[in-house]
């Protein structure tokens, strides 16, 4: 029985470093990309529970090209990716979060 908790207790941690470290790289990547913290805190949330591991690494691709000096210059840099989940992703939580209506 011992030996079981043992096993539990660093599988529960490592499973949930695992869900942190994506968010962190994602809401750095957004902050990169001219996204303000707070509205990148609260997309980064959302993506990484809604898009996969691919598709967040190839969104971190535009963080490298540069800052956006708007939202909707960051929107259409994500159009470029031509993956309509990404897209719609994206849009519905930057519209979200910079509305403050994400919950």
């Amino acid at each position: 029985m011992l030996a079981m908790r043992c096993l539990i207790v660093p599988a529960a941690v490592l499973a949930l470093s695992a869900c942190s470290a994506p968010e962190a790289m994602t809401r750095s990547g957004l902050m990169n990309a001219g996204i303000p913290r707070a509205t990148a805190t609260c997309m980064a949330d959302r993506m990484v529970h809604r898009l996969s591991l691919l598709q967040l690494r190839r969104l971190s691709g535009l963080s490298k090209a540069g800052q956006s000096k708007s939202l909707d210059q960051f929107l259409y840099r994500v159009r470029s990716l031509k993956d309509p989940e990404i897209l719609g992703v994206v849009s519905a939580s930057a519209g979200l979060c910079a509305t403050g209506l994400a919950g």
